[in-house]
């Protein structure tokens, strides 16, 4: 990604002053490789390490891990320092804002099929070192990545650090963690094997494959993109994230649900219709509005509470009719569910608006 900002957090030092909040998983396997990227340019990664809070005496203790925060800055060191985004693993240097323009060539699609196709023949404009391809085979999509030349000692961390980018990317354009079926890497199952389960939940982690991919629900292909530019902007100041850490939701299903409903007609939405709409199974979209903190009556309540109102106070329906557009069906309800909101009547409400204030 392009742009990420360095991280400003304090952080942790090595597995034995670990807490909780932030627990060290990154293996020093991916540390050794962006040290190699310093040494085959020449250059010190000395002030690097300082950075990420990274003993040098430790980076080949393969017993030792470090946490996103360190990877996160290390990371960003480096890519500024090499001016390489691809810290070392392809034939030549992707110079700093990359992966922005892949971004943003992807950004404009309608859904996330077209935008990770266009992820994928990008990058094949950045490098020959490897080739991104996306397709789908009975209701499966795959993400393989299949590579040339990448240098001895930085094979793993290229291929998982490139599948997580455009993970953590495609799940950000649609707002969803986008669930692995199955992971697949084409060399020995090492001894951090382990981070890969954090890397890609909740899949099948598979070593010794023919080619690296990721295997996931060709439903999502169909997903419609929830970002825009100015979002993407954002984004890119903050990137690396997406890509040392596994996607977590934004708290922005609430926000789309409301939309919907109050652009329906007469209340006529349902959890089904619902979830049609936002690609989402009935469950999914109940489980997800529970995790935000909300249900669908709750917001059904709302957005009727709010018409109503608006209904009352703008014009001059008669209570049925507003009943009617508020989806209810008949006014006794409506007015037995207006009384629990106000503690009125719709008659009572629209009366006591209308007056006008006394002097004091």
């Amino acid at each position: 990604m392009s742009t990420p900002s360095l991280v400003k957090t304090p952080l942790p030092h090595v597995a034995s002053a670990m807490g909780s909040s932030h627990p060290a998983l990154t293996p020093m396997a991916f540390v050794q490789a962006i040290v190699q990227a310093y040494a085959q340019r020449g250059m010190n990664v000395e002030a690097a390490l300082q950075k990420a809070q990274i003993p040098p005496d430790l980076i080949y203790d393969a017993a030792q891990r470090i946490t996103a925060l360190q990877m996160e800055a290390l990371s960003d060191a480096a890519m500024r320092e090499l001016d390489d985004e691809s810290l070392g693993w392809f034939e030549r240097r992707l110079p700093w804002g990359s992966y922005g323009m892949l971004a943003r060539a992807s950004i404009s699609s309608p859904h996330l099929g077209l935008a990770l196709e266009r992820w994928c023949r990008h990058h094949g404009l950045l490098t020959a070192s490897i080739r991104l391809t996306l397709s789908e085979h009975d209701g499966v999509a795959t993400l393989a990545l299949q590579d040339a030349g990448i240098p001895d000692g930085m094979r793993e961390f290229c291929l998982v650090s490139v599948l997580r980018n455009a993970h953590g990317f495609a799940s950000w354009l649609i707002n969803d963690p986008i669930a692995i079926r199955q992971a697949c890497f084409p060399y020995a199952r090492p001894a951090h094997a382990d981070v890969y389960e954090v890397l890609f939940p909740p899949g099948e982690i598979c070593f010794d494959a023919d080619t690296a991919c990721l295997r996931f629900d060709a439903r999502q292909l169909q997903a419609p993109l929830t970002r825009d530019e100015a979002a993407l902007q954002r984004m890119l100041q903050r990137a690396l994230p997406l890509q040392v850490r596994p996607y977590r939701r934004e708290r922005t299903l609430v926000q789309r649900v409301r939309q919907l409903l109050a652009a329906g007609t007469e209340g006529q939405q349902t959890a089904e219709t619902l979830s049609r709409q936002l690609h989402l199974s009935q469950r999914s979209l109940h489980r997800q509005l529970k995790e935000e903190g909300a249900s669908l009556q709750a917001l059904k309540d709302e957005i009727r509470r709010e018409r109503a109102i608006a209904l009352l106070l703008r014009t001059s329906r008669p209570i049925k009719r507003i009943a009617q557009a508020c989806g209810f069906l008949n006014d006794k309800s409506f007015i037995r569910a207006f009384r629990l909101w106000t503690g009125l009547s719709p008659s009572e409400f629209r009366k006591s608006a209308r007056q006008p204030a006394q002097q004091p």
